[in-house]
C-alpha cells in the first residue's frame, strides 16, 4: 500500500540568539564560530519545506539568554494535545522550559504538567503507534518515564544510551510511521539490553549505518511518507526508499555545531 503523508503541527523557535559559548555535549566546541546568518537560512529552509510539504508551524519566540532555544524538540512533549513540559539537566538552559510552558499557556492549552524529573522533551522521548520510546543515560532521569507513563497513559519503554555522542534518543532513533510502529535507529547507541528490547519490538526496523548516525541522520522527521533528514546521512536515502518514503535532504550544518539537527529543531504538537 502507498504511503501517505499526513498533516502535522510543529513548534519551531529560529536561531536569532544562537551561538556555542559552552559545551554541554560532544558536538559543541565553542571555539567554531558559528556562522549566524548562515544558520538562520538552514533553519528558514527546513521552515519553509515543512509549510510546502502542507504542515502548520508555530514559532516560539527566542530569548538573547538561551541561545539553545532553536532546539524546540526539547521544551516538551505533547500528546492528545497534553503538554508534558521539561526539566533541564544542565543550568544553560533551564529558562527554556518556562518559556515553552508559557506559549503553551498562551495558546490555549489547559492540561499541561510541569515535570519533578528531569526530561529533555522530545529528545528522549518518541511517539509509536503502541509505545513512548524513552532515552536514559545521559540526560533524562530513568524517574521521568514513570512521570511520563501515569501523566499520558501509554507505555513507556525504556531505553539505554551508552555512546555520549547521541545523549538525547533523538539522536539515535526516529520514528517513521507512528501508526505502524515504524522506526530507524542506530544500534552502537544502546546498551545490550536495550537492542534487544528493540530487536523484538521492532524486527523489521531500518538499522543504520555508523556513518550515517554519526552525520545524526537518525536526528529526523517523518510525516509518513516524507522524511527529513540531514544530507550528509546519504546511505539512508535508498533504504527509506525502498520502504516506500521520500527522503529529503536538509542542510542544517551550523546548527550541527550545536549538537542538533532536524529533529532538534522540530517539537510535534499531537492533537
Amino acid at each position: 500500500m502507498p504511503r501517505e503523508a499526513s498533516p502535522r503541527s510543529y513548534l519551531m523557535c529560529p536561531p536569532r540568539h544562537f551561538k556555542v559559548t559552552y559545551s554541554i555535549n560532544p558536538w559543541m566546541d565553542p571555539a567554531k564560530p558559528v556562522d549566524l546568518r548562515l544558520a538562520l537560512t538552514q533553519w528558514e529552509d527546513l521552515h519553509d519545506r515543512y509549510r510546502a510539504l502542507g504542515h502548520t508551524v508555530s514559532l516560539l519566540d527566542p530569548h538573547p539568554d538561551l541561545p539553545d532555544m532553536v532546539f524546540a524538540a526539547n521544551g516538551a512533549t505533547v500528546i492528545d494535545g497534553r503538554v508534558l513540559g521539561a526539566r533541564f539537566a544542565h543550568p544553560e538552559r533551564t529558562g527554556e522550559a518556562e518559556a515553552h510552558l508559557a506559549w503553551f499557556r498562551t495558546h490555549g492549552y489547559r492540561d499541561i504538567r510541569e515535570p519533578i524529573h528531569v526530561n529533555e522533551g522530545e529528545g528522549d522521548f518518541a511517539v509509536t503507534a503502541s509505545y513512548l520510546l524513552a532515552g536514559r543515560g545521559f540526560r533524562s532521569s530513568p524517574l521521568s518515564h514513570d512521570e511520563a507513563q501515569e501523566f499520558f497513559g501509554r507505555p513507556v519503554i525504556g531505553l539505554d544510551l551508552i555512546d555520549p555522542r547521541y545523549y538525547h534518543l533523538d539522536t539515535a532513533l526516529c520514528v517513521l510511521d507512528d501508526t505502524a510502529d515504524e522506526i530507524m535507529y542506530y544500534p552502537g547507541a544502546f546498551s545490550p539490553g536495550s537492542r534487544s528490547v528493540l530487536a523484538r519490538l521492532f524486527p523489521d526496523a531500518l538499522v543504520a549505518t555508523e556513518p550515517d548516525a554519526a552525520a545524526l541522520g537518525l536526528n529526523a522527521v517523518s510525516d509518513g511518507l516524507h522524511v527529513l533528514l540531514p544530507q550528509a546521512a546519504s546511505g539512508l536515502y535508498e533504504p527509506l526508499r525502498e520502504r516506500g518514503f521520500e527522503p529529503l535532504g536538509m542542510d542544517l550544518g551550523e546548527l550541527l555545531k550545536g549538537g542538533g539537527s532536524v529533529k532538534c529543531c522540530t517539537q510535534e504538537l499531537r492533537p
